[in-house]
């Protein structure tokens, strides 16, 4: 199918806050690969920080953008993926490699080397985005569900990451279950583990105005750690015993130590928010780790069998896409939803060419 335009919108990052929409030429279509018209690009926490500070992997200027839906276009030559054009895909960002161990193996959530598109390849804050053999052979496509909406499928990628820490977790029926950071990501950790049958879930957050923005899931409990001692208080709620599986659903060096001291013997501890550079060694004590025979779990990625589950619960309606999203903006307003976001106004922003 042609191309109306040679030119289309597209985000230009130039350097940290310093982007907006421009006019560039629309990608061509790889050989191996597909041309998608992009329906929508969710805004990630990720995307936040790269627009602030930059990225390892990114060399300005750059488009960014991971969490793509959209619509094929063109199919390139030899593309060897059973796309053709009209079909609706939702396109996760991550290319394994397929040759290491893990790849050969199926645990493709370990690859050695894989990429991602948006930081190898340019990303989906445009109107068109080209797809890359690599990924059509190795990467993370799945066509979105008849019934679920394009703008609603874009944002199956943290919530495919979520699943995979969860399974590793191995959050229970009954567990009593401690979320620190209720942001986007906590959101949807607090809706998965009542999904896996936990009992009781715990809500944390230092922001009041995130704690009130999660309610909508229905924790339990929820309590600012910066008006009480967390640990403490999960003490309190649970009889002295501590929670059985804590997730750390943010950036915090505290919250890693406090999550290690609020496990219950036994319990898993889901280290699912990386940290800052020159922060990463916090002064967990682990002793308690030792002696009270806890399991600490760290998960990043996913497999395309995670990225899969996440598209069923959202066609579903296990995962309320539209309880999660909170805002969608056309991609001229690029600006404005990043501003929003950083102000911490937006559970989870769209962005729709």
């Amino acid at each position: 199918m042609e191309i109306v335009t040679e030119m289309m919108k597209a985000v230009v990052v130039r350097a940290p806050m310093e982007f907006a929409v421009e006019e560039v030429p629309v990608p061509k279509c790889p050989p191996g690969g597909l041309l998608l018209k992009v329906h929508a690009c969710g805004l990630c926490g990720s995307d936040l920080r790269t627009l602030r500070h930059g990225h390892r992997r990114v060399t300005f200027p750059w488009t960014i953008g991971h969490e793509i839906s959209g619509e094929v276009k063109a199919v390139g030559p030899s593309c060897d993926g059973p796309w053709k054009a009209g079909d609706r895909l939702a396109v996760g960002p991550l290319v394994y490699c397929g040759r290491c161990d893990f790849c050969l193996g199926g645990r493709y959530e370990l690859c050695d080397g894989y990429r991602d598109i948006a930081q190898a390849w340019p990303g989906g804050f445009a109107e068109y985005v080209a797809i890359p053999a690599e990924a059509v052979a190795h990467g993370t496509i799945q066509r979105i569900p008849e019934d679920l909406d394009a703008g609603i499928a874009a944002v199956a990628e943290p919530i495919a990451s979520c699943i995979h820490a969860q399974e590793e977790g191995r959050i229970e029926s009954g567990d009593t279950v401690v979320v620190i950071g209720v942001g986007p990501v906590g959101s949807i950790h607090i809706n998965l583990a009542r999904l896996r049958g936990a009992g009781r879930i715990i809500a944390a957050d230092v922001d009041d105005s995130r704690l009130e923005m999660c309610r909508e899931y229905e924790p339990n409990e929820s309590v600012n750690a910066a008006k009480t001692d967390l640990v403490a208080e999960v003490k309190r709620l649970t009889g002295g015993k501590g929670a059985d599986v804590v997730v750390t659903a943010n950036a915090s060096p505290v919250a890693q130590v406090q999550a290690v001291e609020m496990a219950r013997k036994g319990g898993r501890v889901l280290l699912f928010g990386g940290l800052p550079k020159g922060q990463s060694r916090p002064g967990i004590d682990t002793n308690l780790i030792h002696y009270n025979a806890l399991h600490v779990i760290g998960t990043t990625i996913f497999s395309p069998r995670h990225y899969a589950t996440a598209l069923d619960l959202l066609a579903s309606g296990r995962i309320e896409g539209e309880r999660f999203v909170t805002h969608r903006f056309r991609l001229v307003r690029f600006s404005e939803g990043v501003e929003l976001a950083m102000q911490g106004k937006v559970r989870k922003a769209i962005f729709l060419p």
